[in-house]
């Protein structure tokens, strides 16, 4: 795929943005640019739908807004108040060792930096760039399923792993389309370019992908 198939196809996932409903860490992001809430909030979406995470982040919110506060609460409030999100105690555990992390080490500021924030515990690359793109409007690629997927389905890359995959983007994909990447590939994953049978029938970008590994449609 070349840079002019790929300016086509980001274009018409633009169209479709403004037809779907956000992912909740880039409604938050447009609500405020907050690097600590999209880190917190990131970390809470792990293996968790999007409506747990937007009611869960607002609940522990409204208890703690800043790494200090956070830390002063005990592990046990923070788990009860984050429930029902996936792994809640271990999440809980997680985020009061990355606000100590922040408080001992960068003041009780968010990083704005890729090694810094992959130094956290718990925070990998797909956390890690999507605070950077979102918390601080920074150039990453956040890799989640859906951008794994969806760039391999297209084949706008050949990978095997998402870490693969935004190294394969790094190289592929022009720069100024980084940062909005992940927000135009979660949503359209979610709406029509599904895992399993996706609606290709109906898919704006149908003329330009590859349709790699799709068995059924619809």
């Amino acid at each position: 795929m070349n840079e002019e198939t790929i300016e086509k196809v980001i274009a018409l996932l633009q169209k479709e943005l403004h037809r779907g409903e956000l992912p909740i860490v880039s409604h938050l992001a447009e609500e405020r640019r907050d690097a600590f809430i999209i880190l917190i909030s990131t970390l809470l979406s792990l293996r968790t739908k999007d409506e747990v995470t937007r009611e869960a982040t607002q609940r522990l919110l409204n208890l703690a807004k800043t790494p200090q506060e956070m830390v002063a609460l005990p592990e046990e409030t923070i788990a009860k108040t984050i429930y029902p999100v996936g792994f809640y105690k271990n999440k809980a555990k997680t985020i009061k060792e990355v606000c100590r992390h922040l408080i001992a080490r960068h003041g009780g500021h968010v990083p704005d930096s890729l090694g810094e924030l992959l130094a956290l515990k718990g925070v990998g690359r797909k956390t890690a760039n999507l605070v950077l793109t979102l918390g601080f409007g920074k150039d990453g690629i956040c890799v989640d399923t859906h951008v794994h997927r969806i760039s391999n389905r297209l084949g706008l890359v050949d990978t095997k792993t998402p870490e693969q995959t935004e190294f394969a983007l790094r190289e592929k994909l022009p720069r100024r389309y980084w940062r909005i990447y992940n927000t135009l590939m979660v949503t359209f994953g979610r709406r029509v370019c599904l895992p399993l049978s996706p609606f290709c029938s109906r898919c704006p970008i149908r003329n330009y992908c590859e349709r790699r590994s799709v068995a059924r449609s619809r």
